[in-house]
Order: C-alpha cells, then sequence, then structure tokens
C-alpha cells in the first residue's frame, strides 16, 4: 500500500498543478502508525496546500487523517472519527482549518464538516432524503461541492458550509 499511496499522490500532485511540476512525496514508513505511510490500508488521499488528508483503517475502522507535509506529522482531529462511522473521500481547505468527507452510519451516507478550530463536527446533508457521495470543498473552505442522486440520477449540490444550499446558475449568458 505504500507504493501506491506514493502513485496516488503523485498523480494528484500531476492533476492539480499546485507544485508546477511532477515530485515524488516520499515520506518514511511508520509501523506504527504515526505517519503518511503505514501497513494499514490508506486510501482516497487529496492533496491541499500544506496538507493531505486521507482515510486509513489504523484503528480497526476507517477514519479520516491529516498529514502536514512541513512538519511531517499526521495533525491531531479530537472529535472528528468515530468507531461507527466509514469515512471515505476527504478533502480540506487549503489553510487545513476545515475537512470535509463522505460518512456512512448503519447503511446511511451523508457529508459532514469538520472545524478544526471548534473541534465541531457537523451532518451538512441530514435533512436531504437521497444518496451522497464524493465531496470537495474549496480553497477558502466556504463551498461544499458533493455528488447527490434523487430517483438514480446523479447532479452536483453545492452548499455553503453552515449547510445552506447554494443556487449556482447553470448558463451565465
Amino acid at each position: 500500500m505504500y507504493k501506491s499511496l506514493i502513485i496516488v499522490l503523485l498523480c494528484s500532485a500531476c492533476l492539480t498543478g499546485c507544485f508546477g511540476y511532477p515530485r515524488l512525496l516520499s515520506y518514511p514508513f511508520d509501523p506504527g502508525g504515526r505517519s503518511l505511510n503505514s501497513l494499514s490500508v490508506d486510501a482516497n488521499p487529496h492533496i491541499s496546500g500544506r496538507y493531505i488528508v486521507f482515510t486509513s483503517d489504523r484503528r480497526g475502522s476507517q477514519d479520516v487523517y491529516m498529514f502536514d507535509t512541513i512538519s511531517t506529522n499526521l495533525v491531531d482531529l479530537p472529535g472528528l472519527n468515530s468507531f461507527d462511522t466509514i469515512a471515505s473521500h476527504p478533502s480540506a481547505s487549503a489553510n487545513g482549518d476545515f475537512i470535509v468527507f463522505s460518512a456512512s452510519r448503519q447503511g446511511q451516507a451523508d457529508i459532514f464538516l469538520y472545524d478544526k478550530s471548534t473541534r465541531q463536527l457537523r451532518n451538512l446533508t441530514a435533512n436531504l432524503e437521497a444518496e451522497v457521495r464524493n465531496p470537495n470543498i474549496s480553497a477558502d473552505g466556504n463551498r461544499i461541492a458533493f455528488e447527490y442522486s434523487n430517483n438514480g440520477q446523479w447532479d452536483i449540490l453545492v452548499y455553503d458550509r453552515f449547510g445552506a444550499k447554494l443556487n449556482i446558475p447553470q448558463d451565465p449568458s
């Protein structure tokens, strides 16, 4: 899994253009799970500024982790993960203050927003009667876009970070 995470991160860096050129990210392997690379299944990496967010089963459940590429340490995220959820597809704001991800509890998937400064976790889609997946947060942390399906048709919704749906014009002309 170590090699596959590096390859995914290399591809993500090329696609996002945040480095301007392809670059191999190489961080030490830590069998104790305290670094970016571990013995566990590490998946869904997303690069945002100096941070890499990803999911991992390091503690026996699939949780969200944040790695600081400057300090080369995992960031403490109290109140984010719980044993009764399966997290996936995290995305972080550029300054790392906000993390959005999809999580499934008892078969119901929702989109959650974590505010690192207040240590608050908020379910943004609790009142949305649809399937949801693949959230992304804007660099400034103010907008969250995600896929939702109502009756089998997948579309995109955009919310603000307080959970209000934003009306984005489809044809600006």
